[in-house]
């Protein structure tokens, strides 16, 4: 029977969502960056912002003007686009304080089909670096790249001209374990597929007698089967969240706007109970429920009744500044509640646009103490064809 070694061990425990690997503060961690007081859920990838421009908009990015990464985001926005076409790649290194080779990659492409609808497919995948792997004589038994991945098709639709509303497909792998031999069933890769529903509204209007347009965003996604890594092991709730969102946009004049967003997140899944020593829910409700039970029920049943549904919220702020359509300076900030995953930080970004290319960039500022998420960087690189002719 194969030993693996300490790093191995640590990311089995991330399929449960928990990364046994410790900072100063001696906290456990997620890999999304959240302590072990978040709600738990499996694929916690999936929740990552994966592009730049949103990650210097302190993750919001719901209702902002669209671009190739709203696929992410808010489908619906897809209908928005001003170009024919684009794509963009996102890049960051992920976790770095804590593991040197982890990394998330996003590829998205968004085309308009007609003045009504538009299509997207993105490409989302999470490496979580190589594993040594030995046995009970420490002779190597090579190598292992724990990996998930997430496969996107989208499709937006316009009722009107400031309503649009899109749905995404989409198909999530797993491979945090493989079996060694024939004495560890357990030891399987996941698969589930989820769907995502999505509303946007731009609706354009003056504002101190200047012109400004008012997004408003809703989207919920993977809403989706629930995930096991063995037949017999526990079966785990995706990340089905709720996200609704404002972005103010205002035109100082002809060459400068400023943008600013807010954002309302909250996992749909359910609020592990308390239990006494013969584990008898004695607060909260009974988290082993169907996915429809848990989503709907993911509002009222908290242990701690209303208030700790509020703690469950997180929010995120955001302003973009751009001159002439050329660059960007982007700020933000995202607050999640201690009791919740305790992620609180500072981002910071820029964008520089030359003909149809766009680039951008964000960082992370966080608690070096505390914050596994500290100096992470993203970048992202987006190409366009052919601008429709809308504003």
């Amino acid at each position: 029977m194969a030993i693996y070694t300490f790093k191995f061990y640590a990311l089995l425990i991330v399929s449960c969502c928990i990364i046994c690997l410790e900072t100063n503060a001696q906290t456990n961690f997620n890999t999304n960056g959240s302590s072990n007081t978040a709600v738990p859920i499996a694929v916690p990838f999936l929740t990552i912002s994966p592009d730049a421009r949103s990650g210097a908009m302190g993750d919001a990015g719901v209702a902002i003007s669209p671009d190739a990464n709203a696929i992410y985001w808010n489908a619906a926005k897809l209908q928005f686009l001003q170009d024919n076409s684009s794509f963009n790649l996102s890049y960051s290194p992920w976790l770095r304080r804590l593991v040197s080779d982890i990394n998330l990659a996003y590829l998205s492409y968004a085309k308009k089909l007609d003045d009504r609808n538009s299509i997207g497919f993105s490409v989302r995948y999470f490496n979580l670096g190589k594993i040594d792997l030995i046995d009970e004589n420490l002779v190597s038994q090579g190598t292992y790249r724990p990996n998930e991945y997430s496969i996107d098709g989208s499709f937006s639709r316009k009722f009107g001209e400031e309503l649009s509303l899109g749905l995404t497909f989409r198909y999530i792998y797993s491979g945090l374990y493989r079996s060694f031999s024939s004495n560890s069933p357990e030891a399987n890769s996941a698969h589930a597929v989820a769907t995502d529903i999505s509303l946007f509204n731009n609706h354009n209007t003056e504002q101190f007698g200047k012109d400004a347009t008012i997004g408003f965003g809703v989207n919920i996604s993977n809403i989706g089967t629930k995930i096991n890594y063995s037949v017999q092991g526990p079966q785990l709730f995706l990340p089905a969240n709720l996200r609704i969102g404002f972005a103010n946009t205002l035109f100082l004049d002809n060459i400068n706007k400023i943008t600013l967003a807010i954002d309302l997140n909250k996992l749909l899944v359910p609020t592990p109970p308390i239990r006494d020593s013969t584990n008898k829910v004695v607060r909260g409700r009974d988290d082993d429920r169907s996915v429809v039970s848990g989503i709907f029920g993911s509002f009222s049943d908290a242990p701690g009744g209303f208030k700790e549904e509020l703690q469950e919220v997180n929010y995120s702020t955001g302003l973009e500044y751009w001159y002439d359509n050329k660059f960007a300076l982007r700020a933000g900030y995202f607050y999640e509640n201690p009791n919740k995953g305790n992620r609180s930080y500072v981002t910071l970004g820029l964008g520089l646009v030359t003909k149809n290319l766009n680039i951008d960039f964000s960082y992370l500022a966080a608690s070096q103490d505390k914050s596994p998420l500290a100096n992470t960087l993203r970048f992202s690189i987006g190409y366009s064809f052919g601008s429709t002719g809308e504003p």
